[in-house]
């Protein structure tokens, strides 16, 4: 299989919905409610139709699991590409530019290919499997800190986090008393990648959705991220929880995350 193909496929989608999304940045006619904190707009929807239509047009058998229309069955369901057409929507609601489009593929579950653009920095995060991660074409790897106490970390809160508030708050109370400080950017594919690029030594969030992840989660380990449960257990798309960190502070961060 061609995973230059692929990628330079999920590229181009990606490009064609930076336009549309800026497009629509600050010009919004409504925003809707998915959830009490979970929103939709026009954006993502455009978004969404516009990098299935490039899809399909190229790879018509593929299936394609989607944020907002769910998962497209196909002929071939080896092949799968994973979809958050607008990562952020809050922030791109408030007009707050720290927002991305997340394009993953995989083949038998396994992600083959990552990409992730900020359509307002213009910064473009890809990875093919076994080669490596590049940010707007040069490589990219995780920071070389060793210690937690010297590392910025970053997280999020599920749309859910009224219902789980205490456990939440209590992992980022100790995580703040561990770290030299803690980020909340608003956008996992985001902070998958600034973890892949050095910028943040880990990330952790609970209860978030295949498409926040699975892009950003082989750019991550592509640059050389360890990915794994709270636990340490492998990380999967059907887990619950997501840790990622350079290597070096992850047994540190498991200690941090225990409640």
């Amino acid at each position: 299989m061609d995973f230059e193909q692929i990628k330079n496929t999920g590229i181009g989608a990606a490009y064609k919905s930076a336009e549309i999304i800026n497009n629509y940045l600050g010009k919004l006619t409504s925003v809707n409610k998915k959830g009490p904190i979970d929103l939709v707009t026009e954006a993502d929807i455009a978004s969404e139709k516009n990098i299935i239509e490039t899809i399909r047009s190229r790879f018509p058998d593929h299936e394609i699991l989607a944020e907002e229309s769910g998962l497209n069955e196909s002929n071939d369901s080896t092949c799968q590409w994973i979809i958050d057409p607008l990562d952020g929507t809050t922030n791109f609601a408030h007009q707050i530019p720290v927002f991305a489009i997340s394009i993953a593929f995989a083949v038998n579950s396994e992600i083959k290919v990552g990409i992730v653009l900020n359509p307002v920095s213009g910064e473009l995060f890809t990875a093919v499997h076994g080669q490596g991660s590049t940010l707007n074409g040069g490589i990219i790897k995780v920071s070389e800190e060793k210690n937690i106490s010297d590392s910025l970390l970053v997280t999020g809160f599920p749309y859910d986090v009224k219902q789980m508030l205490d456990p939440i708050m209590l992992r980022f109370k100790q995580c703040v008393a561990a770290a030299r400080g803690i980020r909340r950017l608003g956008s996992a594919a985001l902070d998958l990648c600034f973890v892949a690029c050095g910028r943040f030594e880990g990330f952790w969030e609970e209860n978030l959705k295949p498409w926040d992840t699975a892009a950003g989660w082989l750019i991550a380990e592509e640059a050389g991220a360890l990915v794994t449960d709270f636990s340490g257990m492998p990380f999967t798309l059907d887990k619950k929880e997501i840790l990622a960190t350079n290597r070096h502070i992850h047994n540190e961060m498991k200690f941090t995350l225990e409640i």
